[in-house]
């Protein structure tokens, strides 16, 4: 039997896995500039934790769930989403204590796993990044959480991004358009597919969410919840536009859009490409004012996004976005012969330049010359020495720049000590 693996998961070799560390890095750094810290929760997490906090009725606890009994018949599952952990893990540390400066902000970094049909940049283990920010009810967390994200795709060059906005209200606001909602699709009900039959009777606004053409055609005359508003909610709402427009961050009210978790209220967004005539949702998100309340936290008023690292990455290369991540080679060592002493000098060699900060590689396998040369050439090696018996008795040899193939000559000692201030006075004598 062949073994491969499972359906809905990937193998991310070193140079694919290059583009991720960039975008990790930059997210890591953009969120510091924002004052969010990392956490990093379990892989795994109690059934109820999830199903609390996105809904029992939701198409991720109903389907897509990866959950099983372990041994001690605790009921687990593999973490659909990053939100809700990261709750838990607030409320269970007590980061709502007085002590603890508000608001408090976190972004996380991880695999996430739901069981539906593998798709480009959406797999069985899909990686996400995400924020939450815990403490503060001001539209300005809003805005200045959905600028955070438009700052991290600026940086990343992803310029074809639009912003997708709309409100869920207050509670009361929800529940008098849910009404709404419902007295609108009844008389429809047989003509909607039947998952947004069963979504009519168990939570109709996701109906708004289907991606069926029968659903769509019928919830295009819909009734919109901004006629629902109450005063509070319109003036939450008006004040996030307000300020998004006074930051110059361009948006589009999509009063279709609801997001597919229960937990959300007021503000929700998402930021949409098209990605070969398709649009694409990159990045998603809303408040969530009840949520650490659910888990047995104080009422604590909650904001965040997650963004999905497969579906940016094919973003950026369909987009045609290349990202500087090849890092040259610093030097390469090519071993001439056999010679144990040779051998031996030559991992000496690259072990001193490498613990002066340098990269530094050399051959393993005995190769002739010309089958090194282009392995420095492969690496694109800045710097390339040849260590035989000769330069092992003499105690000198040649660094060559493998870009302009100016060479030095200098001693064996001093590149393994001075590797820094060898590469300078080669630069020197070059450019004279």
């Amino acid at each position: 039997m062949k073994l491969q693996k499972p359906k809905g998961t990937q193998d991310i070799l070193p140079k694919e896995a290059a583009r991720w560390h960039y975008v990790e890095e930059k997210a890591r750094q953009l969120f510091s500039q924002y004052h969010y810290g990392e956490i990093r929760t379990p892989m795994f997490e109690h059934y109820e934790v999830i199903s609390r906090s996105v809904g029992d009725t939701s198409d991720i606890v109903t389907k897509e769930m990866y959950d099983f009994y372990d041994k001690g018949e605790r009921h687990i599952t593999l973490r659909p989403e990053g939100t809700a952990p990261v709750v838990r893990s607030y409320v269970e540390n007590k980061l709502f204590a007085p002590e603890v400066q508000k608001p408090v902000k976190l972004f996380y970094m991880g695999s996430m796993f739901r069981y539906e049909r593998p798709q480009a940049g959406r797999l069985r283990e899909f990686h996400q990044i995400g924020v939450e920010c815990f403490g503060s009810s001001n539209p300005a967390t809003d805005v200045e959480t959905i600028a955070m994200a438009a700052h991290f795709f600026k940086e990343l060059g992803i310029e074809q991004v639009k912003l997708h906005l709309n409100t869920l209200g207050t509670a009361d606001s929800r529940k008098a358009y849910r009404q709404a909602l419902i007295d609108y699709l009844l008389p429809y009900k047989e003509q909607l597919s039947k998952d947004s039959q069963r979504r009519l009777e168990e939570n109709p606004l996701r109906v708004l969410d289907s991606k069926e053409k029968e659903d769509r055609e019928i919830v295009a005359q819909a009734p919109s919840i901004l006629d629902y508003l109450d005063a509070e909610s319109q003036a939450y709402f008006t004040s996030v536009c307000d300020m998004l427009t006074l930051l110059g961050i361009d948006y589009v009210i999509d009063t279709k859009m609801v997001r597919g978790l229960d937990y959300y209220n007021h503000t929700i967004f998402e930021f949409i490409t098209q990605l070969d005539g398709n649009d694409l949702t990159i990045c998603a998100g809303g408040r969530y004012d009840k949520l650490v309340d659910y888990f047995g936290g104080p009422e604590t008023p909650g904001f965040g996004f997650g963004l999905g690292v497969e579906r940016l990455l094919l973003v950026l290369e369909k987009l045609g976005i290349n990202l500087p991540v090849e890092e040259p080679l610093d030097l390469y060592v090519a071993v001439l012969g056999d010679n144990p002493q040779v051998n031996s000098k030559a991992l000496e060699l690259v072990q001193a330049v490498r613990q002066q900060g340098f990269s530094a590689e050399r051959d393993y396998l005995n190769r002739k010359l010309k089958a090194q040369f282009k392995s420095a050439d492969n690496f694109k090696a800045s710097y390339l020495v040849t260590l035989g018996d000769n330069e092992i008795d003499t105690g000198q040899i040649s660094l060559k720049n493998n870009q302009t193939r100016a060479e030095i000559s200098l001693s064996l000692a001093d590149l393994m000590t001075n590797f820094a201030q060898v590469m300078a006075s080669q630069a020197t004598s070059a450019s004279k």
